[in-house]
């Protein structure tokens, strides 16, 4: 069975959403304070932090690895199903970027009243967004939680955004000072590789998810057939198949040919399969079924449908 740290990704979520929370009241002070379209923009942005931080609690909640009998494989896809959901909330975060900066560019900047302090503040956020970005990818990472990985993923999102709003209020704040009046455009220039960074973050969410719930296969069936192979009595492996993710959980089906016919010494031997297979991949689930000698085949596992 998976292992149910979902205390653990709990708490790391419970954490980030009141710094979430902190990060949006204090973005939206300041936007209030300077007048910023789009650091108000931005803060509207981090809500959907915090709904990401529920949503993931949420997930989190319904995503045991523990089989019942509605849910004879666990819960664990849940988790990735919430992931999907960041991973679409960081969709409309992008888009929110490009449809802004469009906007802007063809109604012309918005006058913005800027000071020393009010950056210095901003620099404040953008740090607590870095933090909370490498802590949960962090903690994600330890844990085995997609969820927390995706949601760091959209924090550093966020944290892009946020530097993007910085560097134009930089911009604003120098061009006041100087008279400069072109340099309020910055942060409507740097609002482009930001939306491409946005989206990219959301590509990877997708990419990590997707084979788990589509069940892609988890591992290839020749290093299945190689340890099957190596334990002692096994003549033949054939039928092999695998899904879910390496490092969460692993289900395994296979064929397994053994040339003794007595019931006790196929079971010990498929037990040191299974256990060779755990050593080497971690939390696996494993369907064997034993066949006598004379049922070999050259089929290690199934062709591709284009074969």
């Amino acid at each position: 069975m998976g292992n149910d740290n979902r205390g653990a990704v709990r708490k790391v979520l419970l954490v980030t959403l009141l710094l979430n929370l902190s990060v949006t009241i204090l973005k939206a002070i300041l936007a209030w304070w300077t007048g910023s379209l789009s650091l108000f923009s931005d803060a509207l942005h981090s809500v959907t932090d915090s709904s990401n931080n529920i949503l993931g609690l949420v997930a989190n909640n319904l995503s045991s690895p523990e089989p019942d009998r509605d849910h004879p494989y666990g819960h664990q896809k849940f988790e990735a199903i919430g992931a999907l959901g960041i991973a679409g909330f960081i969709s409309i975060a992008g888009f929110e970027i490009l449809q802004t900066a469009i906007e802007r560019m063809l109604k012309g900047a918005e006058l913005v009243k800027v000071s020393a302090p009010e950056l210095w503040l901003l620099l404040i956020v953008l740090g607590v967004n870095i933090f909370l970005a490498y802590y949960e990818d962090g903690e994600g990472q330890r844990l085995g939680s997609s969820i927390l990985i995706a949601d760091a993923k959209h924090t550093m999102s966020d944290g892009w955004i946020t530097l993007t709003v910085l560097t134009g209020l930089i911009g604003v704040w120098q061009g006041q000072e100087s008279g400069i009046p072109l340099l309020p455009w910055l942060d409507v220039i740097l609002a482009f590789p930001v939306a491409f960074l946005v989206f990219s973050s959301s590509w990877e969410v997708l990419k990590e998810n997707l084979p788990w719930l589509v069940d892609e296969i988890a591992i290839a069936p020749e290093e299945i057939h190689a340890i099957a192979m190596s334990v002692p009595g096994v003549i033949n492996c054939h039928d092999i198949a695998s899904r879910g993710v390496v490092g969460r959980q692993v289900f395994i089906e296979m064929h397994l040919v053994i040339y003794s016919s007595d019931i006790e010494t196929a079971h010990y031997i498929a037990e040191e399969v299974e256990a060779r297979l755990r050593d080497r991949y971690g939390s696996v689930r494993v369907a064997i079924r034993v066949e006598p000698h004379n049922c070999q085949s050259d089929q290690i596992s199934y062709e591709s449908a284009t074969e």
